[in-house]
């Protein structure tokens, strides 16, 4: 292949090639007819695959997010889900899937945590080399992101990360490391933040390790409009700028290339690498893709509703759970995201799911609509909620949906468009000449007042029924992505319906200069007196057998663009689970956020499962987890915080423009340790249906240095059903000669087993015992060997002499 690629080069001139090395528009590369290489196909994931647009009427499959992935400690189930992502490429015509995250959850504050797998490098890294070999099985690039230390998104674009060599080889280019070496990764996403002073388009880290340590041939590409420089990032080992056909390249690297500033050497290294990507995923009409005939695909909505069970961690059951149906016959579901559950993460993880299915619809499934009762309880946002499309019809075609047209400034039309829902997004497809975008529907509106309105950005006339209502205008707060795009403002206005279908009419004109334009017609959910509401919720909970309340985050809390300010519930939530705990012993509660939350009523409650954000069969699976048809599989990824003002909690809001990664090694689990505090919840905990003993342990008492050590447990299934248990082993080096963490992951293993005993297997790699010193090195001598079933409960304890 290397030779039909250099031969495919030399057809090229600089001109050519240069051309070739910035997008053609948001999302594809340039053809290059004269060399049969067609465009390239780049896609944001990664929990999904959603093509070039944001289109709801060509959906995508929505697999739960890296959280809940993470929680899985599971990388055949990662696998089996980069491949069902590789599978949806390959429908949709994606040559590239923009993901996995792989920067750690190194605050719980982060906006993009909910994207990430763990806090941990060691688990990060198995799952992340999983994801990558499942994705290009099916002849589809990865993109493990983002490269490096994109770990908060306040000042993302401009923050300078100072972290020290060492932290950056054990902790934050881990999981890169192992992707790239391991798995082969086609491309690698530079990120936008800088790290000791240089930004990562220009910095010597794509070269070394990268590239020269790691072996790494494919593409580095920018995140999007990262690169900001012609002749610092050419020279660099940035390969792609993306999006196009506009960028610092083009032009001013032909140019820069001719004034000597750049070799064309670096020029050839880069459309190679190019090329060599195109001849993988089979865009060369010359060269055969890598994978000509993938394996077939498996049913994405059954792996979503599997993954979704299998990453939920019970933190806490008081004999509540699993349900028996037989013992109750009457269910209270309480809260707002029971009946809107929040699926996924906001930004460009955001996909467009052909169907959602919410807990309480699933628990009615299950249980019968007459046994499942609901009432809001408190509300989780007070923003402005998409109509549900089912109450919705387009007035010109009489189906479900919403009438589209794209206005000149004169107001002639420019364009038309029948969509199926309330909530849209138009990223570089908006029709040329458009000035304002109109939405008219029908609305099936229950009749009393509702507080009917719109989020996007600019001017917002809304009319009902011919009467206007709003006319106003919105300002991004954060003023750049964020604010326009990610979280657009919302301006609602309260009007009184009489019940039955009423017309809504939304014009919004933008100014922005760019390329996208969202918008959602909706209403907020505003309740009148929220004592009452959640006295009732209470009173409902009383005279019912059992109780759920369903808490979590919303789509202004957790997303991309923009960091968390507190770790609190929103609203009033707290308040209704306290209300209805005091009200039904029985009550379970169910959190649906993508990150960490404070539960200052988790001793109050019998039980408490995390959900995170669960993808498109979320309430199927919280269904299936709660009635005991699947076990909650999971364990924590990274802890959980009791108040949110521990040490041990790192903010991401740099000062001056700088963050200074102060913990070094010391992230996650380990930084509890070493500040003497504990979480809510540790690293690694979650509990089953059944009960476990851990009660022999196998280690050598000496290994060499440079060979995995084998580590056998014996444990038992001391319950009456099957169940998983998730054997930890960690390290410790009292008296170490090495600055090093008061225990660290090593290793695990995943135990599904009926009652009896069992038996597990962990090898631990020798890079486990290393640490960074100009060069890997081990130091000799005796290391202690914990294994539990979290960082805080290793009931076996073994040494072993590296020699």
């Amino acid at each position: 292949m290397e030779r039909d690629i250099q031969a495919l080069l030399g057809k090229l001139d600089l001109n050519q090639k240069v051309r070739l090395l910035t997008g053609a528009d948001f999302w594809r590369t340039h053809a290059e007819p004269a060399i049969g290489l067609r465009a390239m196909v780049l896609s944001d994931g990664p929990a999904g695959v959603r093509g070039r647009s944001f289109d709801e009427r060509d959906p995508s499959l929505s697999l739960p997010s890296g959280t809940a992935l993470g929680a899985t400690w599971d990388p055949g189930l990662a696998r089996r889900y980069g491949a069902a992502l590789g599978a949806e490429a390959r429908r949709q015509g994606v040559d590239v899937v923009l993901g996995p995250t792989i920067n750690l959850q190194r605050t719980p504050l982060g906006g993009r945590h909910f994207e990430a797998f763990a806090e941990d490098p060691l688990l990060t890294a198995e799952l992340a080399v999983a994801y990558v070999e499942g994705v290009q099985s099916a002849g589809v690039a990865a993109t493990p992101k983002h490269f490096a230390a994109n770990d908060a998104e306040t000042d993302r674009f401009t923050v300078d990360n100072r972290i020290d060599e060492r932290t950056l080889r054990e902790v934050h280019l881990a999981a890169f490391e192992a992707a790239v070496v391991r798995a082969r990764a086609w491309l690698v996403m530079s990120a936008y933040n800088s790290v000791n002073g240089t930004t990562m388009t220009e910095h010597e880290l794509l070269r070394d390790p990268l590239s020269e340590d790691w072996g790494f041939d494919g593409v580095v590409v920018s995140d999007w409009t990262a690169v900001r420089s012609t002749a610092a990032a050419a020279n660099a080992g940035q390969d792609l700028v993306m999006p196009g056909p506009e960028g610092p390249w083009g032009q001013q690297l032909v140019d820069a290339v001719r004034a000597g500033e750049v070799p064309e050497e670096a020029v050839d290294e880069k459309v190679r690498r190019l090329l060599r990507l195109a001849a993988r995923v089979g865009a060369l009409d010359t060269l055969p893709s890598v994978i000509p005939e993938p394996p077939p695909a498996e049913d994405g909505v059954a792996l979503a509703r599997e993954v979704a069970a299998a990453g939920m961690v019970l933190v806490r059951n008081e004999n509540a759970l699993p349900w028996d149906p037989a013992r109750f016959g009457s269910v209270a579901v309480l809260g707002q995201n029971a009946q809107r559950a929040r699926i996924q993460g906001g930004g460009s993880a955001t996909v467009r799911p052909r169907e959602v299915v919410s807990p309480l619809a699933a628990l009615r499934s299950a249980l019968g609509a007459d046994v499942v009762r609901h009432r809001v309880g408190a509300t989780v946002t007070d923003g402005v909620l998409a109509f549900d499309s089912a109450d919705l019809t387009n007035p010109v075609t009489g189906e479900r949906g919403v009438r589209v047209r794209f206005l000149a400034t004169d107001g002639t039309e420019v364009a038309v468009q029948d969509r199926l829902a309330a909530t849209l997004v138009w990223l570089d497809d908006v029709p040329d000449g458009t000035a304002t975008i109109e939405l008219r529907t029908t609305w099936n509106a229950p009749a009393g007042i509702h507080h009917v309105g719109a989020a996007a950005l600019g001017r917002l006339v809304l009319t009902v029924d011919g009467t206007e209502v709003l006319d106003t205008v919105t300002e991004a707060e954060g003023g750049l992505l964020g604010g326009a795009f990610l979280d657009p403002p919302a301006v609602t206005a309260a009007v009184e319906f009489g019940g039955g279908a009423s017309e809504i009419v939304l014009r919004f004109t933008s100014d922005t200069d760019l390329p996208l334009r969202a918008v959602t017609l909706g209403a907020a959910t505003v309740l009148a007196d929220p004592d009452e509401e959640i006295a009732a919720a209470a009173a409902l909970a009383a005279e019912s057998d059992v109780a759920l309340v369903v808490v979590g985050t919303g789509e202004t809390i957790e997303s991309e663009g923009f960091d968390r300010t507190s770790l609190a519930l929103p609203g009033r939530q707290d308040d209704l689970v306290r209300a209805v705990a005091a009200a039904n012993p029985r009550t379970v509660v169910l959190v649906n956020s993508g990150a960490p939350v404070l539960l200052p009523w988790r001793d109050e409650v019998a039980a408490v499962l995390l959900g995170w954000f669960g993808g498109e069969r979320f309430g199927e699976a919280v269904a299936d987890v709660l009635l005991g048809v699947r076990e909650p599989g999971g364990r924590l990824p990274a802890g959980w915080p009791a108040t949110g003002a521990e040490k041990s909690v790192l903010s991401g809001v740099p000062s001056d423009g700088v963050l200074t990664y102060a913990e070094g090694i010391h992230i996650g689990h380990r930084g509890w340790l070493r500040n003497g505090e504990r979480p809510a919840y540790p690293f690694g905990h979650g509990l089953g249906y059944t009960d476990w003993e851990l009660r022999e342990a196998r280690v050598p008492a000496e290994a060499p240095a440079n060979e995995p050590v084998p580590i056998e447990v014996r444990l038992a299934n001391t319950g009456a059903r099957a169940g998983r248990q998730v054997v930890q082993v960690y390290l410790s080096r009292p008296g170490s000669a090495v600055e090093r963490p008061v225990r660290w992951l090593a290793g695990w293993a995943l135990v599904d087993a009926p009652p009896g005993p069992a038996n597990a297997t962990v090898s631990v790699p020798p890079r486990a015992f290393q640490h960074w010193d100009g060069g890997w090195r081990t130091e000799p001598g005796e290391f202690t060997v914990h294994i539990g079933t979290s960082v805080d409960d290793t009931p076996l304890t073994q040494r072993v002499t590296l020699r």
